[in-house]
């Protein structure tokens, strides 16, 4: 008599929330914490490059603003340094910290973060990589946060050149890629989860 196979049963999938906020943004909750929410400030002092708002909104399949989403970026300073203890090209401005996190907004659902603009790094190869800022997204509903990344549309001529977005093959995405400058310094990047504007995101 063959004997029965050890297998386990799949647990259920759980998503980032409702709570999502509390854990992660207690103050923002209206859960007084000492020292503030980790990642609501990404400068430490006077920060090299240009500063800038980074701000945008997390949309669902319907086109309505998720008011429960929070998001994370990770970049590099002006520069092109990460704030790493792996990095070894340079010593990254010791005023940036190259990551944030940011909750949407209860109401709007706008994200905003005050940065600076990156600068670019290099692939392993050598080729230049444009200007970007990386996101991941998580929020109510959503089962593996969401990984994408911000490029800014005033560098046409670094995302002509940028080996990730060449190698898109459906190029009438690609816009869903580009943070679009309004006004001075402030950059508006918005998500898109499902429909015809889907943002793309990556497997990483």
């Amino acid at each position: 008599m063959a004997d029965k196979a050890n297998v386990l049963k799949e647990s259920p999938s759980q998503t980032a929330g409702p709570y999502v906020h509390i854990g992660c943004t207690p103050n923002f909750s209206g859960m007084a914490m000492y020292g503030g929410d980790l990642g609501a400030s990404m400068k430490t002092g006077p920060v090299k490059g240009q500063e800038i708002t980074f701000c945008g909104t997390v949309f669902d399949g319907a086109g309505e603003a998720l008011t429960d989403a929070m998001i994370e970026i990770w970049q590099p300073d002006a520069a092109g340094l990460f704030a790493s203890a792996n990095e070894v090209r340079g010593t990254a401005d010791a005023h940036f910290t190259g990551w944030g996190r940011s909750p949407g907004d209860m109401v709007t659902g706008e994200f905003r973060f005050e940065t600076v603009k990156p600068g670019r790094v290099a692939m392993p190869d050598g080729r230049l990589q444009a200007p970007h800022i990386t996101l991941w997204i998580v929020a109510r509903g959503i089962n593996i946060g969401l990984q994408t990344r911000a490029y800014f549309e005033d560098e046409a001529e670094a995302n002509a050149a940028d080996p990730l977005l060449s190698a898109i093959a459906d190029r009438g995405r690609v816009p869903t890629l580009m943070a679009r400058a309004e006004g001075s310094g402030v950059y508006r990047f918005d998500v898109h989860i499902q429909g015809p504007r889907e943002t793309i995101f990556f497997d990483i």
